[in-house]
């Protein structure tokens, strides 16, 4: 069975057309030996003869005249379909799913997001927020905006920097408890950790691991900020989390230029068929990028 094209079809259209192999050959730029064939080709497909041949013209026959007004329509609305993609391509449209972490995608990530939507309004964004290393496949997203190591190699990476940390406390604990000078000073204060932390704390100036204790524990950075405002002890978290606490006043940022190394912040996405991504998401992901690495966090 002979293997038609959509381009047999097209050639059909421009013989009946034209009226005649060679003309068509002309209107399509091609040889008059690949328009035969492959006017052959498809009356071999289909088992029915097409056009009639005679010494000086090309008729199509009854069949192949009714074959043509119909592919002719089919062909017509590849093309408009085809327009329509492209144009929407350039236009910017269509869904993006973002992920990104609880706290710094309501304060950095959405303000940018909501610039990029403004410029195209055409696009619509789903933001999911976790804490949690998510599974990007599973969840249906386009890229992640992550802060922290990344455990998966599989995955693709766009470096945007580092984050700094801050180490801070009340000025009512301050006052009560002395403020350390060094890191060493830790294991002499109350701390706020994290539940699943092993009670130490890497600092850069020594890489030494400071081991610290404290009687408020919490996953959630949101609750052991507040317990540092409150007095309950010193606090490690990112310079981000903490900044309008600090400019307020309610917190102190202490040993200024002994904090941790900074922690990496990027987006993350999964390497799919061709690996060609959508404009929308090259888009929006640039946008990004020149959004966040602009921070001085």
């Amino acid at each position: 069975m002979a293997l038609t094209s959509l381009g047999d079809y097209t050639t059909f259209l421009a013989i009946v057309d034209e009226g005649s192999l060679t003309s068509a050959a002309v209107r399509l730029g091609r040889s008059l030996q690949a328009v035969s064939r492959s006017l052959a080709r498809l009356e071999q497909d289909l088992g029915v003869e097409l056009v009639s041949r005679t010494t000086r013209r090309l008729r199509p026959t009854t069949a192949g005249l009714d074959f043509a007004g119909r592919i002719r329509l089919a062909l017509t609305t590849i093309d408009g379909a085809r327009e329509d993609l492209i144009a929407r391509d350039r236009r910017l449209a269509g869904t993006i799913r973002i992920g990104t972490s609880s706290l710094f995608g309501p304060e950095y990530v959405s303000p940018a997001l909501s610039q990029f939507l403004t410029r195209n309004p055409e696009v619509d964004i789903e933001l999911v927020l976790s804490d949690e290393h998510v599974d990007l496949v599973a969840e249906k997203l386009d890229f992640v905006v992550r802060i922290g190591n990344l455990p998966d190699s599989n995955l693709r990476v766009r470096h945007l920097g580092g984050l700094n940390w801050a180490v801070f406390a009340s000025p009512a604990y301050l006052a009560a408890h002395g403020r350390p000078e060094h890191p060493r000073e830790l294991s002499r204060h109350a701390c706020v950790l994290r539940a699943r932390d092993d009670d130490r704390w890497v600092f850069d100036d020594d890489k030494r691991r400071i081991e610290v204790h404290g009687r408020f524990r919490s996953e959630n950075a949101a609750a052991r900020n507040a317990a540092v405002a409150s007095g309950l002890g010193i606090g490690l978290a990112p310079l981000w989390q903490v900044r309008r606490l600090i400019e307020q006043g309610i917190v102190e940022q202490i040993l200024v230029g002994h904090e941790p190394p900074p922690i990496p912040l990027q987006i993350v996405w999964v390497r799919r068929g061709a690996g060609v991504l959508p404009r929308r998401v090259r888009a929006a992901m640039e946008f990004l990028v020149a959004q966040l690495s602009a921070l001085r966090i």
